[in-house]
């Protein structure tokens, strides 16, 4: 139910949405259809591929197709005359005795960038891929190297250069193993890894809800490893069925903690290259009853900073462990009464004495630094805004770089700072450019890619200098694609604010384009809900909805409360243990209010999410039926007991003190309040949120004589893409069961009134 898919589904299933132009109806306009979306992908935008700053800050590669002989070559692009050289061609990547270049899904640079790691032949575990096959290639001989040709294939994870390129590590079935360059030697460093002890990556909740996934470190002097070791022993076990590719069903096994059970138990150990001897960190505490969830190296070669979240994630301690002793020095405390999120974006400063830190312990979100011998905090931003990114810190110019909205929670712009606290931010972004950006910034700050669209203009990309923001090129306008949207009448998405008795609510409306507001007209809400994420952001991206639109909804869209919009830590926090309950009852206060709008027609009003904005369409349909007369709910929780403990625990503490809270926040207590028509769509190997949610709803629907109904997706996961044409099949069974349930259109008041359609 994290939301990193919310983003994932939105660019895979809508592509593309408006492309800055004017919007008028015409008869010569095409009209989007559902093929244009899932079959031809006609709206879908173009991008950077694969952009590296290299080690000089003065240019960064790419990956180009290479024409002649198929793959892609590594190109060198200068960042202000724009003349590329090709540093790594496709004809290189041709392994001996081989025809065809390796497929490049990633590649990383050595730091001194003379040798590219290539990450090919990928295979996905879980979310991501992240085992596959490895090659190196030095570029001044030209030599290429495969990583443990004798291994199993696409079975290496996270192989990664030692700071000094001699070496490369990697995991292999949860052992750690190093192999040398210079004489392809292979040591294999730990020993007990298999299916219940995992060293140096994650089980699927850490790697889900905390982000963890490479699991060990190089220590900046090559001599050490540091890494992460769980042991999932008494953590209980989910099966993914497959009952389609055999006739006998097979399993899958997945240790996964529920709300309330066993975690892994996890360490950190460093170990010695010269002997390979492992020293254990000595970090207190039950390793059951807590997250380490971060670990680096502490701009030294002696020290590890560790990050230790306890159970219900409200206390995050900052340790200090020596590498060869395993002696732990607490150095920083940070506790609230409701949850934290856990810190990223860690830079060193004044010499390697501070690091900075993001605390909302003033009620925003704001940067600080940390002294690393006594733990004090200094503050660098403040105010009535949030910094939601840290990008860059120039310690010689005194600078912090950071993403930030001050005065509109729906967009965001580059800021800086002044290191010592002084002044106030200076925002970076020009002012006539409103919507969402992002910056992929040099080391040295003097650079930076900048990526910019908003809810009505597809992504430029562009290399900009700081801090003038000036353009030095432009590298993709999406050109073709503005020419193509401009053949299509789009319904164009206005950002509007909704004001309860409780809070004013970002929300966007899409209209039909031939909107009559004498005419009533069905209205749809997409939600999301869940402290993961927003809906309402001005970013390309949507096209589902407008398609919607044209057929003949008003759609509609609101960020609730406890939605993560840098709106301050009341806002994002004021759920705390009510997860379910306040989102429901903000997002049911502003359809009230939408509905009594004269063009809204309140006997058709619909919502549907995925997800966790799945459960928030089951919370309005039981919770507000006098409201939502129609709703599709797609991979959704049920009963927020049987999800992950990590991600749960966090917004709802721990069973033990707030059981009550569990049960009257989950849609499976509400289902009598069922009224409208209810569509349920499933994967049957969803290993986020599991289908065993779906079949504990169904079992108390068909308990209390409540009618719905219902699909499922034999053997596709959460984002029920998998397979030949489910993408498409979901979308127009979506339609149908809008078109009959919640039929399209504008309706006349007098004609509404004789009950015509």
């Amino acid at each position: 139910m994290t939301f990193s898919l919310r983003k994932t589904i939105i660019l895979a299933i809508t592509l593309a949405f408006v492309a800055g132009i004017a919007f008028t109806s015409s008869a010569q306009k095409s009209k989007i259809t559902i093929e244009d979306l899932y079959t031809d992908y006609t709206f879908s935008a173009e991008g950077i591929s694969a952009l590296r700053w290299l080690e000089d800050s003065k240019g960064y590669s790419t990956l180009v197709k290479n024409e002649e002989v198929g793959g892609r070559d590594i190109v060198r692009t200068d960042a202000v005359s724009g003349k590329t050289k090709v540093l790594v061609s496709a004809n290189q990547l041709i392994p001996k005795g081989d025809t065809t270049a390796l497929s490049i899904r990633n590649y990383i640079w050595s730091a001194d960038n003379s040798k590219v790691l290539i990450f090919t032949n990928t295979r996905k575990v879980w979310r991501r891929h992240t085992r596959g096959d490895y090659w190196v290639l030095e570029l001044k001989s030209g030599k290429l190297t495969q990583i443990a040709p004798d291994m199993n294939p696409a079975r290496l994870m996270f192989a990664k250069f030692s700071p000094d390129a001699k070496n490369v590590g990697f995991v292999y079935f949860n052992n750690i193993y190093v192999q040398s360059l210079e004489t392809n030697k292979i040591e294999q460093l730990t020993t007990d890894g298999n299916d219940i002890i995992v060293n140096g990556t994650f089980d699927w909740a850490y790697e889900e809800e905390l982000n963890c996934r490479d699991g060990y470190r190089w220590s900046p002097d090559n001599k050490t490893i540091s890494f992460w070791r769980s042991n999932t022993e008494g953590m209980g076990t989910f099966y993914l069925i497959n009952n389609i590719d055999s006739v006998y069903p097979k399993l899958t096994a997945l240790p996964y903690p529920k709300v309330g059970t066993p975690s892994s138990s996890v360490k950190i150990g460093a170990i010695n290259l010269a002997d390979k001897k492992i020293t254990w960190m000595d970090i207190p505490g039950d390793k059951r009853e807590h997250y380490l969830a971060r670990m680096e190296w502490a701009q030294n070669s002696d020290e590890l900073i560790i990050q230790q979240l306890n159970r219900p994630q409200n206390t995050n301690k900052v340790f200090f462990a020596n590498a060869k002793t395993g002696t732990a020095k607490l150095v920083y405390t940070e506790k609230v009464d409701t949850w934290l999120d856990v810190y990223n974006d860690m830079t060193w400063l004044n010499d390697d004495k501070e690091f900075t830190w993001l605390s909302d312990n003033t009620g925003w979100l704001h940067l600080n630094k940390i002294s690393r011998t006594d733990g004090k905090m200094t503050p660098i931003t403040s105010g009535d805004y949030e910094v939601v990114t840290l990008l860059n810190v120039e310690p010689k110019s005194g600078w912090a770089y950071f993403m930030a909205s001050p005065e509109n929670g729906t967009q965001l712009y580059l800021y800086r700072s002044k290191l010592d606290g002084t002044g106030q931010p200076e925002r970076l972004t020009p002012k006539d450019e409103a919507g969402y950006h992002s910056y992929k910034l040099s080391e040295n700050g003097k650079y930076a890619i900048h990526d910019w669209s908003n809810a009505t203009t597809p992504s430029t990309y562009e290399v900009v200098e700081l801090p003038s923001h000036k353009v030095i090129r432009v590298l993709e306008d999406n050109k073709e694609l503005k020419e193509t949207l401009a053949k299509y009448a789009i319904p164009q998405k206005e950002f509007i604010k909704i004001k309860t008795a409780e809070a004013e609510f970002d929300a966007w409306i899409i209209k039909p384009i031939d909107f009559d507001p004498n005419k009533k007209y069905p209205l749809l809400f997409y939600v999301y809900g869940e402290p993961a994420g927003c809906t309402v952001e001005d970013y390309y991206g949507d096209f589902w909805h407008p398609f919607l639109a044209q057929e003949g909804y008003i759609v509609m869209s609101i960020d609730n409360r406890g939605t993560p919009q840098p709106r301050g830590r009341e806002w994002r926090k004021s759920v705390y243990e009510k997860i379910g309950v306040i989102s429901s009852y903000d997002q049911a206060a502003c359809a009230r209010k939408i509905i009594e709008w004269d063009f809204i027609d309140k006997e058709r009003v619909g919502i549907w999410g995925w997800s966790g904005g799945g459960s928030s369409t089951l919370q309005a349909m039981f919770r507000y039926p006098e409201i939502y007369k129609t709703g599709i709910a797609i991979a959704f929780i049920s009963d927020q007991r049987v999800y992950d403990n990590i991600y749960q625990e966090r917004y709802m503490n721990t069973l033990d003190k707030n059981e009550a809270g569990y049960i009257e926040g989950s849609p499976i207590t509400h289902v009598e309040g069922l009224e409208g028509n209810l569509l349920l769509m499933y994967g049957s190997a969803d290993d986020n949120c599991h289908y065993q949610n779906c079949q504990m709803l169904v079992d108390q629907l068909i308990k209390h004589n409540k009618y719905f109904t219902m699909i499922d997706y034999p053997l596709r996961d959460h984002g029920i893409w998998q397979r030949e044409n489910t993408t498409m099949h979901l979308r127009m069974t979506m339609l149908r069961f809008l078109n009959l349930n919640l039929p399209a259109g504008g309706v006349s008041s007098e004609a509404k009134a004789k009950g015509e359609k």
